[in-house]
């Protein structure tokens, strides 16, 4: 988890210390260390202290080129190697065919699930290039849901051949190609199930369909089972026996001992009592030891050594030189052209929804005298006027940049910027820097301005958007979705 990450020699400690521990403990090989890195805005060893920033799903299927994705994934797969890591939870399998997802969006790499395939396909041979086994997620497909499972259950009232001719080609092509672990999502889907049972739960789903129908072999593990979507109705605990009676060879719990400990209990009460096969569990045992076998290493001199500091030296500036180039190519005009924004004209004004955006003030005032501000839901009382501050700024700035934030499911952006339309200055242009997913003017056709999408607010993102605004570079990047 990125609260474990200061940086990677810290990292290589931590991983060391865990592995002596391991040894001390009897275990006959090395373990596996897993971790959230799916890049973009879930980036758990990313840091300027650790790992190198890369585009996340969505930005890497704007580019429009599964190789920049291959690489940028075993290129951020030797970092983690460096500091002892050996799986990530990528590449997200998901496709994203509702635009109201909460949880998903930008960590998918679009709405097609051909596309989804094939890049999908690409950030796992990246992985493993590197040394990470990779794990798709999140089976069946948490794409088209508008509830987020860290909250509460998703339902999704799909038959097995809808899912067949959407969520599962990813998927499909993946078990094809080999990929060693799958992990399975906290969704309900009752017309396949009969019930409400989460699928990381469900034997349906993990058995019948993923080890048989589709004819997976290698490791499955589920989603964290602390997610409200389970630990509301059935615990963590009791969970975790669900997740191995339904054929489930990892039980995941992310954050506390406690329920860490009781899962385990509730493991040992219910193969005592029979109901949770010790066959069953020999089974995903003899699966982990492959697993671990290809990636964790032989022996456990392959985990213990000094770490390599030139080496990741060497490497971060090779992969500063990736990512950058990476992100170039990955911002798209939603809609133009873009005004021209010159250097010299005067300053700039940058209008932002959150405090998050200092890396945008940064790149803007590089170039050109600037001013940030963040804007607020108009009060409904004095009938929605600009704050003073705002009506001022606007008296004196030659262009602004109006960044929107998932402004889809957030309406009031949108009611400001068709304030801000009617108060700005003359011709003064407005540029709309959709930030993360490009949905966000699409239901506004009253709107017209020119529009931008970065797919996520990383600092490496918005520093690309910012060279496209000010003419340095073109848009190179195409939607991956449908507007």
């Amino acid at each position: 988890m990125k609260r474990n990450v200061q940086d990677v020699k810290q990292v290589h400690q931590l991983v060391q210390s865990l592995q002596q521990l391991a040894k001390e403990s009897g275990h006959p090989c090395p373990l596996m260390i897993g971790i959230d890195q799916e890049n973009g805005l879930i980036s758990a060893f990313t840091s300027s202290t650790a790992g190198t920033q890369f585009p996340g799903a969505m930005a890497l299927a704007a580019t429009g080129s599964p190789e920049i994705a291959e690489e940028c994934s075993a290129a951020t797969a030797r970092e983690m190697r460096l500091a002892g890591i050996n799986w990530a939870y990528s590449p997200v399998a998901d496709v994203n065919s509702n635009p109201k997802n909460p949880v998903i969006g930008v960590r998918s790499f679009g709405d097609d699930p051909d596309e989804v395939a094939k890049y999908a396909s690409a950030v796992s041979r990246g992985l493993i290039q590197g040394g990470v086994a990779p794990c798709a997620k999140h089976f069946p497909g948490h794409g088209d849901t508008h509830v987020d499972s860290h909250l509460a259950l998703p339902v999704i009232e799909k038959t097995e051949d809808e899912l067949m001719e959407t969520e599962l080609v990813p998927f499909h092509i993946l078990v094809k190609s080999g990929i060693p672990t799958i992990m399975t999502g906290h969704m309900a889907l009752p017309l396949i199930t009969g019930d409400n049972t989460p699928c990381s739960l469900s034997t349906t789903i993990t058995t019948d369909l993923l080890r048989e129908k589709m004819g997976y072999g290698g490791v499955i593990v589920t989603d964290c089972l602390e997610m409200n979507a389970v630990a509301a109705s059935y615990t963590p605990q009791k969970g975790a026996v669900m997740a191995l009676q339904a054929g489930a060879d990892i039980a995941m719990i992310c954050h506390t001992m406690k329920m860490q400990r009781g899962a385990i209990e509730e493991t040992y009460a219910a193969v005592e009592n029979g109901s949770l096969s010790l066959e069953t569990l020999r089974k995903s045992g003899e699966r982990i030891a492959a697993l671990k076998l290809a990636y964790a290493g032989t022996s456990w001199a392959d985990v213990f050594g000094p770490f390599r500091e030139q080496a990741l030296a060497d490497l971060l500036i090779r992969n500063a030189r990736l990512s950058a180039e990476s992100y170039a190519v990955s911002t798209a005009l939603i809609r133009g052209p873009l005004p021209v924004v010159r250097k010299d004209d005067g300053p700039v004004l940058v209008m932002a929804p959150v405090m998050e955006y200092l890396a945008l003030e940064q790149s803007v005032a590089r170039r050109t005298n600037s001013r940030h501000l963040l804007y607020r839901p108009l009060p409904a009382h004095g009938r929605g006027q600009l704050p003073d501050e705002i009506s001022g700024a606007l008296q004196a700035t030659s262009a602004i940049i109006f960044v929107t934030r998932n402004a889809d499911r957030s309406g009031w952006q949108v009611d400001y910027l068709r304030r801000l339309l009617q108060e700005k200055r003359g011709a003064t242009p407005i540029i709309i820097l959709a930030s993360c997913a490009p949905y966000d003017v699409v239901g506004a056709p009253d709107i017209q301005e020119p529009c931008l999408a970065s797919f996520e607010y990383t600092p490496a993102a918005l520093e690309a958007a910012v060279a496209v605004i000010f003419g340095e570079r073109e848009a190179k990047g195409q939607v991956p979705v449908s507007l």
